[in-house]
């Protein structure tokens, strides 16, 4: 009986979405692309004593696992030997993507252990990582390591909503109405205006964090409203 259900535990656990169980080390939480160059790439590193099998592929959306046409990923699907580290590179394929702002498409690395031949009731855990590709285009303007300070807040009905009047994309760390923190801050898009529709605001003071390119949370800045 005790088999049996360890069996089902195995299956039911095959593919699990959960970077903190992998052994394999990605080099970075975000992958900015720049339009100037040819590709971007980020490291994959293997610590353990077992291979991995490393997928990878991008898609345009955070809520899905397909693939887009606008980017390959090269090498697709190879080999990580123990000890060993490879990089996964974005090339872009198709050449209608903006280059008047950023857009943020969604890298998707799957590494998978490998088994012996002689194991038995082995539990292997396929883990997905999933992170954000900014493509920002050459030529635009301004500095991408400040957009998040052009960041705007008025109100409308009551409701707060942020606009972004940069080309770059903004992800918010933290954002504080009156010192009291909202809940899950979202990415602001070029030129984009979001509704922060968690709380009733008449005026006072807005101050936020974002991430940077390299995953780091800037200083805070403050907007009257």
């Amino acid at each position: 009986m005790f088999q049996k259900v360890l069996k089902k535990v195995v299956v039911s656990l095959l593919l699990v979405s959960a970077t903190a169980i992998s052994g394999v080390e990605i080099g970075g939480t975000r992958l900015v692309y720049n339009g100037s160059g040819q590709q971007a790439a980020i490291s994959v590193s293997n610590p353990d004593n077992t291979p991995y099998l490393i997928q990878s592929w991008v898609s345009n959306s955070e809520n899905s696992d397909d693939g887009d046409s606008v980017f390959i990923t090269t090498p697709p699907l190879f080999k990580l030997n123990p000890h060993a580290q490879n990089s996964v590179r974005v090339m872009l394929t198709d050449n209608t993507v903006p280059q008047d702002r950023e857009s943020v498409y969604w890298l998707n690395i799957k590494s998978i252990p490998s088994s012996s031949a002689d194991a038995k009731n082995a539990l292997l855990i396929a883990v997905k990582s999933k992170m954000k590709i900014f493509y920002r285009p050459a030529g635009l303007k301004g500095d991408p390591s400040l957009a998040y300070q052009q960041l705007t807040f008025s109100t409308a009905g009551g409701k707060l909503n942020v606009h972004n009047p940069s080309p770059y994309s903004v992800s918010l760390y933290d954002v504080k109405v009156n010192g009291k923190e909202l809940e899950k801050p979202p990415m602001v898009l070029p030129f984009q205006t979001v509704s922060l529709s968690q709380a009733a605001v008449t005026g006072g003071e807005v101050s936020w964090r974002a991430i940077n390119d390299f995953g780091g949370i800037t200083a805070e800045h403050k907007f009257k409203i």
